[in-house]
């Protein structure tokens, strides 16, 4: 690495070739690592924690995580963009991840689905990406020193003000992002997951009520809880315990979201520990897991690169079944906290942190990972039919 403007330059050797003249674009890191690639996506400079991602495929799905607000997405596949992008393949339809780095963005994708390329997708949704740099030496960086906060920007770098940008940025511990990315207001959901030559039918027959309250909830959880004949009614994060039980729910669910799960857990914890009390069955899924497990008594902690991937081996300590699940998470329940009761279901046979949690006395369990992704392709849906059941036993 060189010295440059008072920034590091960690250049990947030539930039990417694109159809047209490369736009300049580059990833400034908080320590004054800077790598140039190329520009694409929507022009201009965000700031954000800055992750990797490890999956080969789902990228559109990964983008529009509400999961990732506040995080710029460093793909380690080295071609991202070659099924282009679509209409259906989305988790929110406003994406809030801050920005995207790959090391090569296809310009000519190739799939029947495809509607646009990547470059389009992120200009419409105000995302900033750079193409062209050594993801590897990044990921590397990660690993060894955890992850660094950064600015991703697509036009001329001024590095002092990039790396100023950089330096300014808060990270994400103390931040309560799931007031960002909820509902403004209750509503109801229906729709299936999708089939192929079919796309996304409606529920017509439930037979149980769920009340999701949404902390940034993807799509795809309330597509399967559909697929179990669940009558859905999705309520905003910062629901009372009274506003959730109004709903008379069967069952109720804890959706995924960004940030730190503590900050957020200052309004919702009562929520969840009201919902408890009253017997109502509980699943939380990983913010919601997070939630769920410092309702219950334990304490979470920031990890130092997180997980983040569609790879991820994670052992039922209940069966010793082992599922190939998706991830996406930055802090963790501390096990070594767990109180009496409450037992541990679920651990990551990367580094044995915790993915699971149930209380022993009631059906109110949650697990790190996301269910609804598809990468065993359907190990984990299980605990949907577990939910469901306990549900439909209050009917």
């Amino acid at each position: 690495m060189t010295d440059s403007s008072s920034a590091q330059s960690a250049s990947a050797g030539a930039a990417i070739s694109r159809a047209t003249p490369a736009q300049k674009g580059g990833l400034m890191l908080a320590d004054g690592t800077f790598f140039e690639g190329a520009g694409f996506g929507a022009e201009g400079a965000m700031a954000g924690e800055v992750c990797f991602n490890t999956a080969m495929t789902g990228y559109q799905e990964i983008l529009s995580d509400p999961s990732y607000a506040g995080q710029i997405v460093a793909f380690t596949f080295p071609h991202i963009g070659i099924v282009g992008a679509n209409g259906e393949d989305i988790e929110t339809i406003t994406p809030v991840v801050r920005g995207v780095v790959v090391r090569a963005d296809a310009e000519h994708p190739s799939n029947w689905r495809s509607l646009e390329t990547l470059d389009r997708w992120l200009k419409k949704h105000n995302i900033p990406a750079v193409a062209g740099i050594d993801t590897r030496a990044l990921t590397a960086m990660i690993r060894q020193k955890g992850m660094p906060h950064g600015v991703v920007v697509n036009g001329e770098a001024d590095k002092p003000a990039l790396l100023e940008q950089a330096q300014a940025f808060g990270g994400l511990e103390g931040l309560d992002l799931a007031k960002e990315v909820t509902a403004r207001q209750m509503y109801k959901w229906d729709e299936l997951p999708w089939a192929i030559g079919e796309g996304y039918a409606r529920e017509g027959a439930p037979s149980f009520r769920v009340t999701v309250i949404d902390y940034g909830v993807k799509r795809n959880i309330l597509r399967l809880l559909a697929g179990q004949g669940a009558d859905i009614t999705v309520l905003p994060a910062t629901a009372t315990a009274e506003q959730v039980l109004a709903t008379e729910p069967h069952g109720v669910m804890l959706s995924n979201g960004p940030g730190d799960p503590a900050a957020t857990g200052s309004y919702a914890i009562p929520t969840i520990k009201g919902v408890i009390d009253a017997g109502v069955p509980v699943f939380g899924i990983c913010l919601g897991h997070q939630m769920l497990g410092l309702a219950l008594g334990a304490k979470t902690k920031k990890m130092p690169q997180g997980h983040h991937g569609a790879n991820h081996p994670v052992k039922d300590l209940e069966t010793g079944k082992v599922e190939i699940v998706s991830m996406n998470h930055g802090f963790t329940v501390d096990r070594d906290t767990l109180p009496d009761g409450v037992t541990e279901t679920h651990v990551s046979l990367f580094d044995g942190s915790n993915c699971g949690i149930a209380l022993k006395d009631k059906p109110v369990f949650g697990v790190q990972y996301h269910p609804e992704a598809s990468p065993g392709p359907m190990d984990s849906h299980y605990l949907f039919e577990r939910f469901a059941e306990a549900a439909k036993a209050r009917v």
